[in-house]
């Protein structure tokens, strides 16, 4: 047996590497300095010769050095062969494989690290990895392992390979990572629920939808989507407070979790949509799933304070199969079919069906959107077209009425044939009207103008203004228009203000008031499409405007046809008899012009006079 390790031999030898085995020491958690002691440990121990010899006793000095290493390292540390069998594994990593190093190390009956992988995902990860290192690569990966006899956990681990003359091995430095893994995988989870409901957000649900509508296409399985809408959720928003509508939607949530079966995902979309994902589920099997649902909220009774309020839903259905492309394309195709329940009277149940009116339903959508885009972008722009005098005279004031264009996402022009009749239908024209309103008094288009007063000489002009029913019925664009009036100094005598004749008649006495209070002002007024209803003169009487504009139908027929030249000229008489100026609109021909002056009518308006274009500012 060789000296003890105080004697002078070894405390040469410890000298001799002192400097070394200190650098070392400090240095021994990265595999690169472990490599080095262990090649050097092996180096010794593998001479042949007295065992009494400085080599040998050199050796034992490492051995021992990297034996109290490996037993005090907080992290896992093993060395492996080439056919992935432990060697070599300390303490921390025995305990986290349910082991004694005895047994994972044990001559001839060596146990291969595969075993306490676990899943085939993380040996195919190891594999890959310890396939790089064993070719002098340096590989770091994070994978999970499951030991049979010790706890589930994340570790990162990093390797190198050694050579030390008797074949390849690998050494490996193993962290335990498992709580960071949690804290991110909990932070993921956060980041894909509602904080309200507790049900998945968008984000989640639409990785769950598409995983869904892939699995569908090679397998020939069904499945489902439903979309749903709450029926006057904005109105206990705005009459209880945004603390019952909160309360509201955490108890809607409940509702569906008790109504549908226990493997169906559920979501908050946002606002008062949900969606509910059917696994395996046929078309049938979603519609009875949606009437229970349309029935539990039916039977739900949310109580407020002093007030009970009952639950419906519009609800759309789609089908998940393998013709569906995408899990976008499924969610349009549901949420189309939610729109077209809502125009069925709302608490509906509609199922999507390729055919014109959900394809309807779908092109209003995109407008919508559209629309919705071009207002929080200011992508609209402003048009105008000249309305001249008829006929020769020294009387007239010069008029100019201001068109929209819509600018689309590519920078293209939008005329309003296009998206205007969605603009109506979605309750979207009272936003338009006012950024109308704004551009133009706070732009400058009216800087310069004089005011129309019965004194004002010829050069005079009129800039007119559309409004729409939606703003006429909203009580609060009165107040709207009254501080853009204020707020940009407007010479009310300058503008004219134009409203359809169909939204007239709906509320003359609204529309009378409006009118009768802005022209107070100074305001004037235009009733555009006169003659299009049956009873137009009947109801004139009621609304005191300045000028009526003839309907375009009349107008372009009045060359050929005798009938409609009897009603412009009927129109123009009673205009006369009432103090009312005539303007004709759709005058696309100089033939066209020249019989409407023969009629005495006021002004004319169309291709033939001027063809719109952009609006200057001024100044």
């Amino acid at each position: 047996m060789g000296p003890p390790l105080g004697s002078a031999l070894c405390r040469g030898t410890a000298a001799r590497h002192q400097d070394g085995i200190s650098a070392g020491l400090r240095r021994l958690s990265t595999t690169s300095c472990f490599s080095t002691t262990f090649r050097r440990m092996t180096k010794y121990a593998n001479k042949e010769g007295n065992t009494s010899s400085p080599e040998h006793q050199d050796a034992a000095f490492y051995l021992g050095l990297m034996r109290a290493y490996l037993d005090s390292a907080n992290d896992g540390i093993f060395v492996l062969c080439d056919e992935q069998k432990f060697l070599v594994a300390n303490r921390t990593m025995a305990e986290w494989l349910g082991e004694t190093e005895e047994r994972l190390t044990a001559h001839n009956r060596r146990m291969p690290i595969t075993e306490f992988l676990g899943p085939t995902s993380s040996q195919e990860i190891f594999a890959a990895r310890f396939s790089d290192a064993i070719t002098g690569k340096v590989a770091r990966f994070e994978c999970p392992i499951h030991p049979p006899n010790g706890q589930p956990r994340w570790v990162e681990i990093s390797m190198n390979r050694v050579d030390v003359g008797c074949g390849d091995m690998v050494i490996a430095v193993v962290r335990d990572i498992t709580q960071q893994k949690l804290a991110q995988l909990r932070l993921e989870q956060q980041a894909l629920r509602d904080d309200l409901t507790g049900l998945l957000n968008r984000r989640g649900f639409m990785a769950h939808l598409e995983n869904l509508t892939q699995s569908a296409r090679p397998h020939g399985q069904k499945h489902a989507l439903l979309c749903l809408d709450l029926d006057q959720f904005k109105l206990i928003n705005d009459t209880c407070g945004h603390s019952a509508g909160d309360e509201l939607l955490q108890q809607v949530a409940i509702v569906l979790r008790n109504t549908v079966r226990g493997h169906d995902t559920i979501c908050r979309l946002g606002g008062d949509e949900f969606a509910v994902l059917l696994n395996d589920c046929s078309s049938a099997e979603a519609m009875a799933i949606a009437a229970l649902i349309q029935e539990a909220f039916s039977s739900f009774r949310f109580v407020w304070q002093d007030r009970t309020i009952r639950l419906a839903a519009s609800i759309g259905v789609a089908e998940i199969d393998d013709s569906s492309k995408d899990g976008l394309a499924v969610m349009m195709r549901a949420d189309a079919a939610c729109y077209a329940a809502k125009e069925r009277g709302r608490n509906h149940v509609a199922r999507y069906a390729d055919d014109g009116t959900i394809t309807k339903l779908h092109s209003d959508m995109n407008w919508v959107s559209a629309l919705t885009a071009s207002l929080d972008q200011d992508r609209f722009c402003l048009y105008f077209q000249n309305i001249v005098l008829a006929a020769n005279r020294a009387d007239g004031i010069m008029h100019q009425e201001i068109l929209l264009r819509m600018i689309d996402a590519n920078g293209q022009i939008v005329a309003p044939g296009k998206f205007m009749a969605t603009a109506i239908k979605y309750n979207m024209m009272t936003a338009i009207d006012r950024w109308v309103v704004r551009h133009v008094f706070e732009d400058n288009y009216l800087r310069g103008r004089k005011s129309v007063r019965p004194e004002a000489g010829a050069h005079s002009s009129i800039t007119t203004i559309n409004l729409s029913g939606a703003s006429l019925n909203d009580d609060t664009f009165y107040g709207f228009l009254k501080e853009q009036i204020l707020a940009n100094d407007v010479q009310p005598h300058a503008v004219c203000f134009e409203i359809t004749e169909s939204v007239a008649v709906r509320d003359l006495e609204r529309v009378g008031r409006f009118i009768t209070e802005f022209r107070k002002l100074g305001f004037k007024f235009a009733l555009d499409d006169f003659g299009s209803g049956m009873s137009s003169f009947s109801y004139l009487k009621a609304l005191p405007v300045d000028f009526i504009k003839i309907d375009g139908g009349l107008v372009r027929e009045v060359v050929r046809s005798s009938l409609d030249r009897r009603i412009i000229e009927s129109i123009a008489y009673i205009a006369r008899e009432m103090g009312v100026q005539t303007i004709a609109e759709y005058v696309e021909n100089p033939e066209i012009h020249e019989c409407l002056a023969a009629m005495g009518i006021d002004y004319v308006q169309g291709y033939a006079i001027h063809r719109p274009q952009p609006l200057k500012k001024s100044g």
